[in-house]
């Protein structure tokens, strides 16, 4: 990326995509807050010349008036849209530039390594669905159209593309493909498989791998004893901790039942690994490890279709809004039927 800055081969319209702890994020920024430095350091005078000359890769100078406003999150060609929803707050035609001041302090307060839901958390939609939506739409097309103020390009950072409502991305089409002249798009997602084909086809796609500096989160830890609980339950067909569970589990908010069906879907994927591959994840210790190394054998090859597309299913349902409970209870005793294909046959 550094390499098309110097050769003034920049990209306008790029797409940043990896899994949820990478560092997308705080790359897209670094890497407009680069492109917009008036002193970049290490450069070397001759193209020809490899980078070792200054001991590593150009960078940009962290000093310079424009580094210092990107670094707060302020400089006025800097530009952000995200998914938002209403609020106590804000009621009505909910906008990003009206929770600009929250999304930098949530950046700034988490070292830009909170993701969707800590998002949601922090303005008060976490039961709801957060979208980019029309008012944003039009809001892009309004604010690219006027001259950058004190920068060589105007930069128009969109985080979580893949929430952009379907019928507000003919808006965007245009000033997509063929944007103001220094105008950068940087699309930042989590699942590209997921954007709308018309906006994912004007894209430079650039794959942002796991960032290994970062641990097993907080929510996972919540997940997997939840997870747990849960299929030993099925297993066990336990229909009444089962009834109690989805009310439960109903309560936590769409976002949170997703992210917790995905880790499902994952932790199935590890079962299947670790049983017929024989590969253990480094990850993978403690309590854990000792569940996964227990019920691996539970998963049979034949029922692998069967768990990916249940878990599927009710990943695509709550998106459309279904409801929490029915959906939890249903999914369970469909998970039983899978652990005990005879469960429920008359005679049993």
């Amino acid at each position: 990326m550094v390499r098309t800055v110097l050769d003034q081969r920049v990209s306008h319209a790029q797409l940043f995509f990896g899994p949820e702890d990478s560092s997308k994020l705080a790359l897209a920024v670094a890497y407009a807050q680069f492109i917009n430095c008036t002193n970049k350091q290490g450069i070397p005078p001759d193209p020809e010349v490899q980078d070792q000359q200054s001991g590593g890769l150009p960078d940009s100078c962290g000093i310079c008036p424009s580094c210092v406003k990107y670094q707060k999150l302020v400089h006025p060609d800097l530009h952000f849209i995200y998914p938002v929803a209403t609020t106590k707050k804000i009621t009505g035609k909910p906008q990003s530039k009206y929770f600009l001041e929250e999304w930098r302090a949530f950046l700034l307060d988490n070292n830009f390594e909170s993701g969707l839901q800590g998002w949601y958390e922090t303005i008060g939609i976490e039961n709801k669905q957060g979208i980019i939506n029309a008012y944003d739409c039009n809001e892009i097309i309004t604010t690219l159209s006027y001259k950058s103020y004190e920068s060589d390009y105007k930069v128009m950072i969109i985080w979580m593309v893949e929430k952009l409502f379907y019928s507000a991305a003919p808006k965007i089409l245009k000033i997509l493909e063929e944007p103001p002249e220094k105008t950068l798009f940087i699309l930042v997602s989590e699942e590209p498989d997921q954007i709308i084909k018309t906006i994912l086809s004007r894209t430079l796609m650039v794959k942002i791998p796991k960032s290994f500096t970062h641990g097993k989160n907080e929510e996972d830890s919540t997940h997997f004893v939840t997870f747990r609980q849960w299929m030993r339950a099925c297993y066990g067909a336990k229909i009444l901790e089962l009834i109690k569970f989805a009310p439960e589990i109903a309560k936590t908010g769409r976002e949170k039942q997703k992210r917790f069906l995905i880790y499902s879907l994952k932790t199935i994927g590890l079962c299947a690994s670790m049983n017929y591959l024989g590969e253990i994840p480094e990850a993978l210790e403690g309590e854990e490890l000792k569940f996964i190394r227990d019920f691996s054998p539970f998963i049979k090859p034949d029922d692998l279709i069967g768990f990916n597309q249940l878990f599927n299913d009710a990943i695509f349902h709550i998106e459309r809004n279904a409801h929490p409970g029915t959906l939890f209870l249903d999914l369970s005793l469909k998970i039983v039927r899978l652990f005990r294909p005879d469960f429920g046959s008359s005679g049993k």
